[in-house]
């Protein structure tokens, strides 16, 4: 299985890199302005990383509007942190700023179900990197899956008919002792 990590510029996407190449998946890494679309036909699934930025402005997110919109309907797609913000971007909802600026914070979130959150825990605890938050609302085809706890905001979502997956929160950090078990749930989707 081969799986494109879409690189958003992030600091943080050879954490994610090796967090998903420990479950049995070839990974590559490329950043969001490196390959042409004709290219993407190659790979089995795909991650959108977090990085700095606006999802609402593409000179921070090249690609990646494009794979959730034209390749998520066929092929699996997770997007974190800015690429959780694309998916809701895409998909008609808002993108604002949070109520509360989280950066390396340890927050607890609500699990409202879904198929990256089978089998986890009502409440858990995850890693927050983030100023801007997704919302929502009635006509966009995403189902809200977790949300944080203490503030509200929304931390998890999917499409409501196709593998497209975002949570706002960091899988691969220190902080979500629980993401490894999030990103095989992924793979799991990938290899159905």
């Amino acid at each position: 299985m081969r799986l494109l990590l879409v690189d958003n510029y992030d600091s943080f996407v050879y954490n994610l890199y090796q967090a998903l190449g420990s479950l049995g998946v070839d990974v590559e890494v490329r950043r969001n302005d490196e390959l042409p679309i004709e290219a993407l036909g190659v790979y089995d699934g795909f991650v959108i990383s977090p990085g700095p930025g606006d999802p609402r402005d593409g000179r921070w997110t090249g690609i990646g509007p494009y794979i959730i919109g034209r390749l998520g309907s066929e092929k699996p797609v997770l997007g974190v942190c800015l690429g959780h913000q694309e998916i809701i971007h895409v998909f008609g909802g808002k993108i604002r700023k949070a109520r509360v600026v989280r950066h390396g914070e340890k927050s607890p979130i609500v699990n409202l179900g879904g198929a990256l959150f089978r089998g986890l825990p009502h409440r858990f605890y995850v890693g927050r990197y983030h100023s801007l938050v997704g919302e929502v609302g009635s006509g966009v085809p995403l189902r809200v899956n977790a949300i944080s706890a203490d503030d509200g905001e929304i931390m998890g979502v999917e499409h409501v008919s196709h593998p497209i997956f975002g949570v706002q929160f960091h899988p691969e950090s220190v902080l979500t002792r629980l993401g490894q078990n999030i990103l095989e749930s992924f793979i799991g989707v990938m290899k159905r």
